[in-house]
């Protein structure tokens, strides 16, 4: 186990590589580059004054030259690149050209929102999609499996985006109840709170934001979790154990449930860093949540390339070390895996 644990993070090294090359590369042939944006903000700001917008345009070759230097891009692209890496892997993110603060702390400041976005988008997906398709799977064909599974497919039917336009409308002040706030993940007078009421203002924030995410999430998990747990109940062993006598639940829970749980721990990884990104920069938007999704968006349109890779360097790592433990689960759940003799 601890060789093949080894090997995966070696292996790790050039799928990061591979990431942060070719996005490094892409960057390079984006027009519209750092300098150009700031030339384009101060002709604009200049905008008013016909004086003012002409020196804007006129701006010496000497100041573009300054602000090549500023950010770097008076050395050649291999020299950039190698720099970047050399500081990547003392995860010195750089500074951003547009802030004027380091990368790192800019992902520290935003990372709140997106944590409590997709920490909570992943856990309570989960919790009810499984036991759902569970009793899906239990209660196949009746009303209640029809139901529910009208139910979930309606929910992933409607956009994420829209559904939060229509809970403002509803109950965030819009048309007809105030009920919820739109700003931020908690009130402005948070320290001065209470720890239980910290708690219920932290929740009374995210319940807009999280509903929108989830509903979209719950039919794929749901019926994924009902289809398996279907062919699990249909395969032998089953009909052997249900032979001898054993109580249905002992059935389900003891010999069904460590099977049919090896597709869903296979789609760990992916729910886990899409609960952080699906729709999450819409959803941000909309809620006045100002996180990681909001932060990428803006870096890219404004060509803040400090910001971009460095976000990219820590979601990749990130999903590179889920996908480790993903793997690792497999033990967990199916004993029968051993990596070790499988390395051999």
């Amino acid at each position: 186990m601890l060789a093949y644990i080894v090997k995966r993070l070696l292996l790790m090294l050039p799928t990061l590589l591979g990431v942060l090359t070719v996005t490094f590369v892409v960057i390079q042939f984006v027009p519209g580059g750092p300098v150009e944006q700031v030339l384009a903000e101060a002709r604009a700001g200049a905008g008013g004054d016909r004086g003012a917008y002409k020196a804007g345009r006129d701006i010496e070759k000497q100041q573009i030259e300054q602000l090549k230097k500023l950010y770097g891009f008076d050395k050649p692209a291999h020299v950039r690149y190698v720099e970047m890496l050399v500081n990547f892997a003392r995860f010195d993110l750089g500074r951003s050209f547009m802030q004027s603060k380091s990368v790192g702390a800019l992902i520290l400041e935003k990372l709140p929102v997106s944590i409590s976005l997709g920490i909570w988008t992943f856990l309570i997906s989960y919790l009810v999609s499984i036991p759902l398709g569970i009793a899906k799977a239990v209660r196949e064909g009746t009303r209640f499996d029809t139901l529910s599974t009208a139910l979930v497919l309606a929910g992933n039917a409607i956009p994420g985006f829209v559904l939060g336009v229509l809970l403002i409308v509803l109950f965030a002040g819009g048309t007809f109840f105030d009920w919820f706030p739109l700003r931020g993940i908690v009130s402005d007078n948070w320290r001065e709170l209470s720890v239980p009421a910290l708690v219920v203002d932290y929740f009374w924030h995210l319940t807009l934001p999280l509903i929108c995410l989830m509903v979209g999430s719950f039919a794929v998990l749901t019926m994924l979790t009902k289809n398996t747990f279907v062919e699990e109940m249909r395969k032998q062993y089953v009909l052997v154990a249900r032979a001898k006598g054993l109580a249905q639940r002992r059935v389900l829970y003891k010999h069904i449930f460590r099977n049919a749980l090896i597709p869903l721990v296979t789609g760990f990884p992916a729910a886990f860093i899409g609960a952080f990104f699906a729709g999450s920069v819409l959803i941000e938007t909309l809620f006045s949540l100002d996180g990681l999704g909001l932060l990428g968006y803006e870096a890219v349109i404004r060509r803040d390339y400090p910001v971009v890779m460095g976000i990219l360097y820590v979601f990749t790592l990130i999903a590179l070390v889920v996908k480790l433990i993903s793997d690792l689960l497999y033990v967990v759940v199916d004993p029968r895996v051993q990596f070790g003799a499988a390395a051999r």
